[in-house]
Formats: C-alpha cells, sequence, structure tokens
C-alpha cells in the first residue's frame, strides 16, 4: 500500500518543529480501513483500551517506550500473547522529545543534541528487542514533534517515523464525549494517535466507544507495517 506523508509546523511549537503526518492511499478494495496507533510513554498501562482490543480482535500498532515498558510486566504478557493484535515499535528511551535542540515540548524537555537524539532512538529500540524479541522498525518520538534534521537523522539510523493523520484523545486530555466524536469520525485511510497509558483520564473511555463504533461501521483495521 502506497505511504501519502506530508509535514506539517505544530501550531504548539516554534516555527523550526515540525510535526510529521502520514495517510494511507485509498484501498483497492474499496473497504474502509483505519490504522490504530497508541503510545504507551511512561505509567501504567490503560486496560479500558487493552481489553476492548484483545476481546474485540482489533489490531494496532503499540509504540512502547523503555521507561514504560519497564513497570508493566502485566501489560507486556498480555501483549506477547496476541501477536496477531500487537506491533510493538520504538517510542525511545527515556521519553524525551527526538529533537536536537534544547527546547520544551508539550511540557517535555528535549533529548538536545544529535547525539543525544540517536541515543534516544536506538536505546529505545534495544529496550523493544530485549523485551519483545525483535528491532523495531517504525520510531515516533515524545510528543511526536521533530526538526529537520532529527527526522533525517531517524532515518538515517534506518527507522520509519510513526505520524498520524488524526488524534484521538488529545494527549489524552480530550472528555470521553469528546474522544469518542472524534474517532467515530475517522475515515478511510486515517491513522490515529492516542495513548494507551493513561487509566485515569476520561479519554481513555471514549476512545474505546470510537473505536467500537468504526468496528460497527465495517472498518478494518491494520498495523503500520500491513498499511505501508
Amino acid at each position: 500500500m502506497a505511504l501519502v506523508g506530508f509535514e506539517l509546523t505544530s501550531p504548539a511549537a516554534a516555527a523550526s518543529l515540525i510535526e510529521y503526518h502520514m495517510h494511507m492511499a485509498a484501498s483497492e478494495s474499496g473497504q474502509k480501513r483505519v490504522a490504530l496507533t497508541f503510545d504507551a510513554c511512561m505509567g501504567k498501562v490503560d486496560d479500558r483500551i487493552l481489553n476492548a482490543l484483545v476481546n474485540n480482535n482489533i489490531k494496532a500498532t503499540i509504540f512502547a517506550s523503555a521507561r514504560w515498558m519497564k513497570y508493566n510486566a502485566r501489560a507486556i504478557v498480555i501483549l506477547k500473547a496476541h501477536p496477531d493484535l500487537f506491533e510493538i515499535e520504538n517510542h525511545g528511551a527515556q521519553h524525551l522529545p527526538a529533537v536536537d535542540e534544547v527546547k520544551d515540548v508539550f511540557g517535555l524537555k528535549s533529548a538536545g543534541s544529535a547525539e543525544a537524539v540517536a541515543a534516544e532512538v536506538e536505546d529505545g529500540a534495544a529496550a523493544v528487542q530485549a523485551t519483545f524479541g525483535h528491532w523495531p522498525q517504525w520510531y515516533r518520538g515524545a510528543g511526536a514533534i521533530y526538526t529537520p534534521t532529527s527526522m533525517e537523522l531517524v532515518k538515517t539510523l534506518e527507522f520509519k517515523l510513526g505520524g498520524f493523520s488524526m488524534s484521538g484523545d488529545g494527549g489524552a486530555s480530550w472528555t470521553a464525549t469528546h474522544a469518542e466524536k472524534v474517532i467515530s469520525a475517522a475515515k478511510d485511510g486515517d491513522v490515529i494517535i492516542a495513548h494507551i497509558n493513561q487509566p485515569t483520564k476520561p479519554a481513555g473511555e471514549g476512545v474505546v466507544k470510537g473505536i467500537l463504533k468504526l468496528k460497527e461501521e465495517g472498518f478494518s483495521f491494520v498495523t503500520l507495517n500491513e498499511a505501508f
């Protein structure tokens, strides 16, 4: 399947910071498809989302940080038990934005240099390898924000950037009602970003409801490796 990718300057960041967007090309079969991607940044696991995906046989790509994997052994057992559903990719070692300048990104301190970005990316990949037994192909930095040079660096390290076409939870900040409304309005080819590490936030409930509405409408769910 073809990749439609484009870069946008983030409205929440300085002009030099880029938010990478991607979208699936139209399906030749006419089947409506979305790619669900979830960031597992740090903290715990949102069982509302994880259980809904397992119980409804819904595929998703999980971007897991080394910090998150270190403290979520129970969730890792579940993810490993369902390799047909879950594709585990790289969300970095310390959950630092992959920005090679000293900047604040959504309240997170950036990696700050090319060397630190490379360490964040490669050490995160090594953690996925150690935990799940495979070297990831995709990388998404904390905050999903980059500079032009850090984007090129990630590609030089032979990782594909995990972009998205729409947010499904506003960084886990939305109400359940709003998250449900946005996700249920997804279109064929959308790549949705949401979070699976915020079990106490209302957004997770809406994420589940929105996904189940898409399933009822006949959407199929694909992982990034299946889509691109």
